[in-house]
């Protein structure tokens, strides 16, 4: 006869209960709802019709969308190609042990991101300002050919919002950089400069690899932080996505489309677009992970 257990069977799932009803209230139940909701067509809160496909189909030939996209997918690539290399490279040098001040210059770059995104939208508005603005004033200082009056947030929004991303995110993403740096086996490192290898060597051969699960995690972060874009260019764009729908971002359509037009139904459609797409996008980045270890 097997001896009864310590503590009744009903016990896991006790304490189990609370996050299974919150997940399954706050979750699961949105999801499902979203997901009816997007074969919906919603004309105000109370009148709905079924329209099937047709949300997703009409997604499909959306030129706003498209153009959403465009927009979306232009600043995902400058936040990888821009803000990544410039958070390796903070990393690289705070983690120069012979540094003053190393932890007084870590709180500085990683200062900017604890502040709100509205915040910095005030902030990049007023910098990017004609003529007032600092950047303006400043280029034309150095520069007197430099018109004071060149408007970058109504003829380049996506390089602006770019340049504030890389304040806001480049000293979060370098904690990340700095905290695999350390783990490097130092000993690889001393052995390959008695070797002769110069630093560029080291880096290519020995540094890249030990940290690249860590750059492939901080990779996918930003992505999917890029293509969930809103509050960033909605405020330094005045709540607008800006002349000629220069800032759209899909975010902000999705925004636009399920509270100012009124319809949830489409909206809908574009969340689960916009939330397959950042899946596959995942799925991707884990095969790729794990093909790279040997």
């Amino acid at each position: 006869m097997k001896p009864a257990p310590p503590y009744p069977r009903w016990a896991p799932w006790f304490f189990t209960a609370p996050f299974l009803v919150l997940f399954g209230v706050f979750t699961l139940w949105p999801l499902a709802q979203s997901l009816v909701l997007a074969l919906q067509q919603t004309f105000g809160p109370k009148r709905t019709v079924f329209v099937g496909l047709g949300n997703f189909e009409f997604l499909l030939r959306d030129p706003l969308f498209w153009h959403a996209m465009r927009n979306t997918a232009f600043y995902a690539l400058g936040a990888v190609a821009i803000q990544l290399p410039v958070a390796l490279g903070l990393a690289l040098l705070l983690n120069r042990p012979k540094l003053r001040g190393r932890a007084c210059f870590r709180l500085i770059f990683f200062a900017p991101s604890l502040v709100g995104l509205v915040f910095v939208g005030v902030i990049f508005t007023l910098l990017f300002q004609k003529r007032t603005g600092l950047i303006n004033a400043g280029l034309h200082a150095l520069w007197r050919g430099w018109d004071p009056e060149f408007a970058w947030l109504d003829q380049h929004v996506m390089p602006a919002l770019i340049v504030a991303s890389v304040w806001l995110y480049a000293g979060f993403n370098m904690i990340y950089f700095l905290a695999a740096l350390q783990n490097v086996n130092r000993e690889l490192l001393d052995a390959a400069s008695i070797d002769g290898a110069d630093p560029w060597a080291r880096f290519r051969h020995i540094v890249m690899p030990e940290i690249r699960p860590v750059a492939g995690f901080v990779v996918l972060l930003s992505v999917i932080g890029s293509f969930q874009l809103f509050e960033l260019p909605w405020v330094l764009l005045n709540n607008s996505a800006g002349p000629g729908d220069r800032g759209l971002t899909v975010v902000m359509y999705l925004y636009q489309t399920g509270f100012l037009t009124g319809d949830l139904g489409y909206a809908s459609a574009i969340g689960w677009v916009l939330g397959l797409l950042l899946t596959g996008v995942a799925f991707v980045q884990a095969r790729l992970a794990r093909a790279e270890v040997p």
